[in-house]
């Protein structure tokens, strides 16, 4: 009865860690009035990029999930200014995701704050032609299949003073990126679907972001 006890509230643990990390591209709990003057409006989790973020950030990044179960995957593109044409050096993207069975899972020794983004979580930094890769594995769905399967990713940049979300990284061969579900994207910092081709039994992504696209009280920089 014990071990049945104990078992039944892991599961109910994994179902809460899957569910409250999805929560982390939605707004804050500010008033209205401060989410207002937030570039970007504002982000839930967002700020956990920090913890734990490495002082010495590459512009080349293989994931804690990279010799774990799943489809080994690889992300890499550039980042430009707001022009869409000059790269963007030195762009933090802390990014995080779910394993291969769909959950946010922890491993031992883990920051507490930072355990509803799960152990597969990192960060890349645009090196001086603002290109950047991330080799990771591809998350699966939710158990309950309530979402495609995504990779949450925020942005720092460094001439501004807080961090903002863009888009999630889908899958456009994903059944459950529908029609309803293509036309609800924000396309923030530019569309984050993901076309993967295949080379041997890595699944290559070639995807771009374009700074301040689509981000609500995003300042006028200098290019």
């Amino acid at each position: 009865m014990k071990r049945l006890i104990k078992t039944n509230y892991l599961a109910l643990l994994l179902t809460v860690l899957v569910f409250s990390s999805c929560q982390g591209q939605t707004k804050r709990n500010h008033s209205t009035s401060a989410r207002a003057a937030l570039i970007g409006g504002g982000c839930d989790g967002c700020e956990l990029m920090y913890i734990g973020m490495p002082k010495q950030i590459k512009a080349i990044d293989t994931s804690a999930g990279w010799t774990e179960k799943g489809q080994k995957l690889l992300i890499s593109g550039t980042v430009f200014k707001s022009d869409g044409k000059t790269p963007a050096p030195e762009v933090i993207i802390y990014y995080w995701q779910t394993d291969s069975q769909g959950y946010y899972s922890t491993r031992k020794g883990m920051d507490k704050r930072t355990l509803r983004h799960g152990h597969i979580r990192g960060w890349v930094k645009t090196d001086h032609q603002g290109r950047y890769a991330i080799y990771t594995i591809r998350p699966a769905t939710y158990p309950d299949h309530s979402e495609p399967a995504h990779i949450h990713t925020s942005i720092k940049e460094p001439n501004l003073d807080t961090e903002y979300y863009i888009d999630e990284f889908i899958f456009d061969d994903d059944p459950l990126l529908n029609a309803k579900k293509r036309k609800s994207l924000e396309n923030r910092g530019g569309s984050g679907i993901l076309k993967t081709s295949l080379s041997g039994n890595l699944q290559i992504a070639k995807h771009d972001l374009i700074l301040g696209l689509h981000i609500p009280n995003y300042p006028v920089l200098p290019h």
